[in-house]
């Protein structure tokens, strides 16, 4: 799926896109309806006038009471949509990055990757991190995140925890836990910056391929995929391009802790990779480094790398 990617035809022309009404899906959480709504936006400064949101609940918003690295959560929280889009029963679908498969079907293609927002992971606590200890309970569904506070030996009390992004930061606020562990991206959207307590470097907390970035999905022969390829933003499509083909040419998932976060410095792209076991220790880390014209290849080169540890 992601080598249709680097296939998108860049525009970058600010003429209108038409008055034909255009439906789009969405999951019905506040952070989805903002993300959505941050798209309609952008397509109606480009001239489009008649934009209508359509909510979808998905599998991933039934289910709360699993983590998710002990299902099956492939399109956990896109197939629902995708399923609209491939039926034109929508003319689009708005996803988080990060929750799109890697085989995404045959006859749908990521039209654009608008400009990405932070991908760094933070910590929600009313304590500092290195104030947490055996002591302090620490809530989680990610198996990379408990890798993590694993590794870093601090004996926090593990415990998984679901929900949308308040539900999280209430069981902090009212004590129910000491602290979480959650996207910045998110947070940034929905304007609850004020709620972090520590901001982790990319190379200490690494996040999943993707975090920070949309997908905009269209079905391959769509009439307006040419309209919506005008919000492509060709760094961030290049940096989650690098990051997507390592979990697309490993075959995994969530079910893995693997980290992956690529960044354009100086012209260059660099893929920074870690794998770790549940217990934390790490098995492989790397990062490879060149042209951004070649993400998905570095991509596949630090995968390659990674295959013997899986």
């Amino acid at each position: 799926m992601y080598k249709i990617l680097k296939n998108i035809i860049k525009n970058n022309s600010l003429k209108g896109i038409g008055d034909d009404l255009l439906i789009v899906g969405s999951r019905g959480s506040k952070l989805a309806l903002v993300q959505t709504n941050y798209i309609k936006k952008r397509l109606s400064d480009l001239g489009n006038k008649k934009l209508e949101i359509r909510i979808i609940k998905t599998s991933g918003d039934k289910i709360t009471s699993s983590q998710l690295y002990n299902m099956d959560s492939k399109g956990l929280f896109t197939k629902e949509l995708d399923r609209a889009v491939l039926e034109e029963e929508i003319d689009f679908a708005v996803h988080s990055l990060k929750d799109v498969p890697t085989d995404l079907d045959e006859d749908l293609e990521i039209a654009a990757i608008p400009i990405r927002e932070s991908p760094n992971e933070v910590l929600i606590s009313n304590y500092e991190w290195e104030d947490l200890n055996k002591s302090s309970t620490l809530a989680t569904s990610s198996l990379r995140r408990e890798a993590f506070c694993n590794h870093y030996k601090k004996g926090l009390k593990l415990k998984p925890i679901r929900g949308n992004i308040n539900t999280r930061l209430d069981k902090v606020l009212n004590g129910e836990i000491d602290a979480t562990i959650m996207a910045e991206a998110g947070l940034k959207r929905l304007g609850l910056t004020k709620y972090i307590k520590n901001r982790f470097p990319l190379d200490y907390i690494t996040p999943p391929a993707g975090q920070g970035a949309l997908a905009i999905i269209t079905r391959k022969d769509s009439n307006i995929k040419n309209k919506i390829q005008k919000l492509d933003h060709y760094e961030s499509h290049q940096e989650v391009l690098a990051e997507k083909t390592v979990l697309e040419e490993l075959g995994i998932g969530c079910q893995w802790p693997l980290g992956a976060i690529a960044r354009i410095k100086d012209k260059e792209i660099e893929l920074y990779s870690i794998l770790l076991t549940q217990k934390g220790e790490i098995l492989y880390k790397n990062t490879l480094t060149g042209p951004i014209k070649d993400s998905e290849n570095i991509g596949k080169q630090l995968s390659k790398n990674i295959e013997e540890y899986i």
